[in-house]
C-alpha cells in the first residue's frame, strides 16, 4: 500500500454533540448508522481513538443506530487536565454520556460495545450500568493468562514507563506508519490500519511542523500505571444488565482474561475468538461481529 492509498474511508457523522463533564472536559458523540436501528454505544481501548475501530463498526452501520465517542483526551476531544485522567472518569463519564445521548437523541434501550480500558470503566459505572440493556465488552484488561496479581502489577508498571519514553512528535505521518508497522501488536490488523492509526490518534502540531499524539502518552501511560488497582475491583455480581466477554485467544501475547481465579469463569458468559491478540476487533471484525450479535439475539437487545 503506498502512501496516498486510503481503505478506510470513515464517512462524516450523521450529527455531533458536545458533552460537558462536571470537571469541564469535553466529550464530543457522533451518529453514524441507521437511526432507527437498535442503539450501540461504542468506545476504545487506552491511547487510541474510536474511529479507528471502523473496520469493525462499519459492519453495524446498516442495521444499528451507532453511537460513537472517544475517551475524555482521546481522538475527537480537547486535551485537558492530567490530574482528571483516569479510569474513575472514564467511568464516570459514561454515566454522563448516556443521559446525554436520551437527551440528544431520544430514550431507547441502549447496548455498550466497549473495548479495553472502556470496557472496564463500564464495569466500574457508578450506577452499575443501570443505563444499558446489555453490555458487549472485548478483552477488558482485568488479568494477564498465567499471571498473579503482582506479577500483572508490575507489568503494568513496566508498561506505563516504556510508554513515557515513546516518541510523541513525528515529521510526517508516513513516519509514525514506518513505526507502527515495526510494532507487533498490530501485525495480525486489517490491511490499512498503519494508515488508519494515523489519521485517528495524530493531529497536526500548531505551527504545521508535523504531528502529534492526540492522546498525550503521559495521559496513556497514567491510565496503565493504576490499570491492576482498577482491574481487581470490578464486581461482575452487582452489574445491573446482561454482560458479554470477547475475549483474545489467551494462549498468544497481548489477551487478558477477566479474572485470576478461573473458577469466576463458570459464572461469566465468556468466550474467545482463536487466532487473536488484544486488538481482536481490528483483526477479525467479522468474527466479532458474529459473536456479538449471537449474544444481542440471545439477550433479547435486537
Amino acid at each position: 500500500m503506498t502512501a496516498s492509498e486510503n481503505l478506510w474511508e470513515i464517512p462524516e457523522p450523521l450529527s455531533t454533540h458536545e458533552v460537558v463533564m462536571d470537571d469541564g472536559a469535553v466529550v464530543i458523540l457522533r451518529r453514524h448508522g441507521n437511526p432507527d436501528g437498535p442503539r450501540l454505544v461504542l468506545s476504545h481501548g487506552n491511547g487510541l481513538a474510536i474511529d479507528l475501530y471502523y473496520p469493525f463498526w462499519s459492519l453495524l452501520a446498516g442495521e444499528f443506530d451507532l453511537i460513537v465517542h472517544d475517551l475524555r483526551n482521546h481522538g475527537w476531544n480537547p486535551v485537558g487536565a492530567q490530574e482528571n485522567h483516569s479510569i474513575p472518569a472514564f467511568a464516570s463519564d459514561q454515566d454522563r454520556i448516556l443521559e446525554a445521548i436520551d437527551q440528544r437523541y431520544g430514550r431507547k434501550p441502549k447496548t455498550g460495545v466497549f473495548h479495553s480500558v472502556s470496557a472496564v470503566a463500564s464495569l466500574l459505572s457508578p450506577n452499575r450500568c443501570r443505563g444499558y440493556a446489555a453490555l458487549v465488552l472485548f478483552d477488558p484488561p482485568l488479568c494477564k493468562p498465567g499471571s498473579t496479581y503482582l506479577e500483572f502489577d508490575e507489568g503494568c508498571t513496566t508498561r506505563a514507563g516504556m510508554i513515557r519514553n515513546r516518541v510523541t512528535q513525528f515529521d510526517n505521518r508516513e513516519e509514525f506508519e514506518d513505526m507502527l508497522s515495526l510494532l507487533s501488536p498490530f501485525y495480525r490488523a486489517v490491511p490499512g490500519v498503519f494508515e488508519l492509526v494515523s489519521r485517528t490518534t495524530l493531529r497536526p502540531l500548531e505551527d504545521g511542523s508535523g504531528y502529534e499524539l492526540r492522546c498525550p502518552a503521559e495521559y496513556e501511560a497514567q491510565i496503565v500505571h493504576y490499570a491492576s488497582i482498577f482491574g481487581v475491583s470490578v464486581n461482575f455480581d452487582a452489574l445491573l444488565c446482561p454482560v458479554k466477554i470477547i475475549g483474545a485467544d489467551p494462549t498468544l501475547p497481548y489477551s487478558y482474561l477477566p479474572t485470576f481465579d478461573f473458577k469466576d469463569l463458570l459464572g461469566l458468559d465468556y468466550d474467545f475468538l482463536p487466532e487473536t491478540t488484544h486488538l481482536l476487533q481490528l483483526e477479525k471484525p467479522e468474527e466479532c461481529v458474529a459473536a456479538m450479535r449471537e449474544f444481542l439475539e440471545q439477550a433479547e437487545a435486537i
